[in-house]
């Protein structure tokens, strides 16, 4: 038989049999206050969840466990993931999650469990620690969706690392951001599934050691995602600043090439541009032995002849 209760200030429980769940989303003081005083939780526990500083850690009591997970949650908004803590008290017939952020997959969860008797007759059909089993593994689940979604983005990098018409720096400092974010949530995550996998154990009826070991399998299996998406993204890193230099490089080299053939026509500007006497120059008499433009000429065949002197010896 399921029961559903809303005490004020929004805390909603679900019952089934003899277990109760309780969750909370974005914590308050007021809301926090009545959890304390509903099940006599520690003062310490209980800032704990407020603070929006904490590292994921266990406290074990005698009867009950306080746990604190982090997980990546992505706004509608954001394109990021950013990390939401999510802490998890569980005794013998009660398990009560509070979401510091919000985590879209166990809010789907809780509120199926209160439309769905079979739903709840399959998460909460058992004992605490089974429950709490089914909410760490949708997360983790849920971690290989957002995965799927970023070597999607790896193969799209790809693409613009290689194409000569883009650069890609931003794109690749936001990839490395984001799984730098995944690696500091799913690292500690695998150390407190295994610890956690023997301290729930006390709180159920049934051995739920293969369950937290196929959990801890998904766990291997991100971290292993991670770090070849770590490895690849360092690599489209290094070439796509190896292309950029090469690329600048080449600008250079031709912007040199035009510097460097531009400077005998400049060298004889500057001289005959000088208020001295100079031969061929007006106030000496030009040259006419080839004409009227005999000076001219000269002039511009000592200007030109040097460039394509200098032209053939660098394509030579």
């Amino acid at each position: 038989m399921a029961e559903i209760r809303e005490r004020k200030l929004g805390l909603v429980s679900i019952s089934n049999k003899r277990l109760t769940w309780v969750d909370i989303r974005k914590p308050t003081r007021e809301k926090m206050k009545i959890l304390e005083e509903t099940y006599l939780f520690h003062e310490l526990n209980i800032e704990d969840c407020l603070s929006k500083i904490q590292i994921p850690k266990i406290d074990r009591y005698e009867d009950h466990i306080f746990v604190i997970l982090h997980f990546p949650s992505i706004d509608k908004n954001e394109s990021i993931p950013r990390t939401t803590h999510l802490a998890i008290f569980a005794g013998f017939d009660y398990l009560v999650t509070v979401q510091q952020g919000e985590l879209k997959p166990l809010t789907e969860m809780f509120e199926l469990c209160k439309i769905s008797e079979k739903q709840r007759d399959s998460f909460m059909g058992t004992t605490s620690g089974y429950l709490l089993h089914r909410i760490i593994d949708l997360l983790v689940d849920d971690l290989l969706h957002i995965l799927m979604k970023l070597k999607g983005n790896l193969d799209d990098i790809e693409d613009v690392v290689f194409d000569d018409k883009h650069a890609a720096p931003k794109e690749i400092s936001l990839l490395r951001r984001e799984i730098t974010t995944l690696r500091r949530v799913v690292i500690p995550l695998k150390r407190i599934v295994m610890d956690l996998s023997k301290d729930i154990q006390k709180f159920s009826t049934e051995d739920l050691t293969l369950y937290f070991d196929d959990v801890k399998d998904h766990i291997d299996k991100v971290i292993e995602v991670l770090e070849e998406s770590k490895e690849t993204i360092e690599i489209f890193k290094d070439t796509d600043f190896m292309l950029s230099t090469e690329k600048s490089n080449k600008i250079l080299a031709v912007l040199t090439i035009l510097f460097t053939l531009s400077i005998p026509a400049t060298v004889v500007a500057a001289i005959y541009g000088m208020n001295v006497n100079l031969p061929g120059g007006i106030d000496t008499g030009p040259a006419t032995f080839f004409g009227p433009f005999t000076s001219l000429t000269l002039l511009v065949t000592a200007a030109i002849l040097p460039s394509v002197i200098m032209l053939w010896y660098f394509k030579r």
